[in-house]
């Protein structure tokens, strides 16, 4: 028994440590948070934002840098949500936060007709509310609990749905500029983020306005992406990297790449070797050639 006991300790502060190092080489990567910020880390009551704000908290005690942290979550006076769970929880941690209250709830029922998604209303005015709030308190930067598996499934739902090669950013300006927008558990997986809210045992709000979660398309992505992973381990860790690595001249937007214009350019000798020999123009065709295949066929 005590055997188990430690090795479900040594798990836990391996997997601590894995998400506080993703946390951290994520806000490096991207300057998300730099000396002075006053971060708004927004809560709403999801397993992801509990973990982020538990993990700033941590880091916010040992970074060479000096920050705040405002914890803000917005009751958009959905029917028997619960109140009091978060500023219960927000007490015990002894930092400043504020509840907004805004009724989206009725805005999104009277314009989305019974059965159809109301995610993407909802997000628009919840995102709207807290833009504004954080001009209002002086925040600095916007904290999101967006982690990997949301940006890879986002790529996904643009694709299929909009036609769009378009994820979530780790850092975002917004379009009026006034507010830029961090994911500091971009590099953070799914799985991780659950045990980790199980452990620390965050009373948990679910997000029950849609009342047909289950059936959103999202959910099918991730069901896909988790058969995938299954199937091909690693499969997602590759997906997410290529959006690090973009090569715009191998795509097909013309608005990002000036495919118009391309001009040959043989002005300096050809780079192309075989066998380790350089291959110019002093080389015959018929024998440049040949010499490739051979070399292929060797190969």
């Amino acid at each position: 028994m005590e055997a188990e006991t430690q090795k479900s300790r040594y798990e836990i502060n391996k997997l601590q440590k894995r998400l506080r190092h993703h946390v951290g080489k994520a806000i490096a990567d991207y300057n998300m948070i730099e000396d002075g910020d006053r971060v708004m880390v927004c809560l709403s009551g999801g397993k992801d934002s509990y973990a982020m704000l538990d993990i700033l908290l941590g880091l916010q005690k040992t970074a060479p840098i000096t920050f705040d942290i405002v914890a803000v979550n917005l009751d958009q006076k959905q029917p028997g949500f619960p109140e009091h769970v978060l500023p219960n929880y927000l007490d015990t941690l002894d930092i400043e936060y504020h509840i907004v209250e805004r009724d989206t709830y009725s805005v999104v029922k009277s314009v989305i007709p019974e059965g159809k998604t109301t995610c993407g209303l909802c997000s628009r005015l919840r995102r709207g509310t807290l833009y504004g709030f954080a001009e209002d308190i002086g925040a600095t930067k916007i904290a999101l609990g967006h982690h990997r598996d949301d940006i890879v499934e986002t790529l996904f739902l643009n694709m299929f749905n909009a036609g769009r090669l378009k994820a979530m950013p780790p850092k975002l300006l917004a379009d009026d500029k006034r507010n830029i927008i961090i994911r500091p558990l971009a590099y953070c997986v799914e799985d991780d983020l659950i045990r980790f809210a199980e452990h620390k045992k965050f009373p948990i709000i679910p997000c029950n306005l849609c009342g047909s979660q289950e059936n959103l398309q999202r959910q099918s992505i991730k069901a896909m992406l988790k058969e995938w992973d299954i199937s091909y381990p690693g499969r997602v860790d590759t997906i997410f990297a290529s959006l690090k690595r973009v090569s715009l001249s191998q795509l097909a937007d013309t608005e990002l790449f000036d495919f118009s214009n391309l001009e040959v350019d043989r002005s300096t000798p050809r780079a192309l070797t075989t066998m380790g020999k350089p291959v110019g123009d002093d080389v015959p065709l018929a024998q440049e050639n040949a010499s490739l295949i051979q070399a292929i066929n060797v190969g």
